[in-house]
């Protein structure tokens, strides 16, 4: 009797042994990953390299390098207690599976935010339109696209949404054109209404002279004749452009006497 309890001692003392050796060097293991994982981020971070980067570029790999770190230190940290990793990778790709069905929207933003970021469509500052909103790029996140309207609106829109839609990027290019469309009279020379439009746009300091200023006759409406103004400017100065020459063909046509026509309706009253 006193063998067999001498015998079951020593075989707790040899597993104790045995196992707190084990948990002792997955938690050295454990500590030393993260001080060295925190260290790693730490100098990927201050890489000239990655400075260059879009801020929100560097937002996405530094989180997904951390956690994919952390993850291959935990994986070994198991493997060091004694867990196959057969078992790991089975148990992983279950609840892999699992999450994947409960948030089939969340990864489907995820793709969407990865393609935002490899292909590059619009980036932080663009003014774009995705057909249902417009507004200046606040900030691309990995789930959701953040837009700032004109009248400081903040508007979230999933990734999943703006890799789907049509994206118009204005400020893709450096310059733009404005168009602009006038009606005068039947009566107005044409000449004489396409040179006015010229000359404002030509005074307009920044309008640019390369490509050139066009102005020609449109079409024959209904109550007047339609002109049409086009031309360049940088992408910052277009609303400035718009609003100004708007404003002073009004008041051109006025002091050229230029007619500007409206739609009119005469009533007539029948007295029984």
């Amino acid at each position: 009797m006193n063998d067999t309890l001498q015998k079951l001692w020593d075989t707790l003392i040899e597993l104790s042994a045995t196992i707190g050796l084990k948990i002792l060097l997955a938690a050295v293991v454990l500590i030393f990953g993260l001080v060295l994982i925190k260290y790693l981020v730490k100098i990927v971070v201050k890489s000239k390299g990655f400075n260059k980067i879009d801020k929100t570029v560097q937002t996405f790999i530094k989180s997904a390098l951390s956690i994919t770190l952390k993850t291959l230190l935990i994986i070994s940290v198991i493997g060091i207690l004694g867990v196959p990793l057969t078992s790991i990778i089975a148990v992983l790709a279950s609840a892999g599976l699992a999450i994947g069905l409960a948030l089939q929207g969340a990864l489907s933003n995820f793709a969407g935010g990865i393609m935002i970021l490899v292909f590059r469509p619009f980036k932080v500052g663009d003014y774009v339109d995705n057909g249902t909103h417009m507004g200046t790029v606040d900030s691309i996140t990995i789930f959701y696209t953040r837009l700032l309207t004109i009248d400081n609106k903040l508007i979230t829109i999933p990734n999943s949404t703006m890799t789907n839609a049509s994206i118009t990027n204005f400020s893709a290019k450096e310059q733009r054109r404005v168009d602009f469309k006038f009606t005068a009279s039947y009566n107005d020379d044409v000449e004489k209404v396409k040179s006015i439009l010229i000359e404002i746009a030509q005074n307009h300091p920044l309008v640019l002279k390369d490509p050139p200023i066009m102005s020609r006759l449109l079409a024959h409406g209904p109550n007047s004749l339609e002109y049409v103004l086009r031309v360049w400017c940088q992408a910052p100065d277009y609303w400035t452009i718009y609003f100004d020459i708007n404003e002073t063909v009004k008041k051109e046509f006025d002091a050229q006497g230029i007619e500007i026509p409206f739609s009119q309706m005469d009533v007539h009253i029948k007295e029984k």
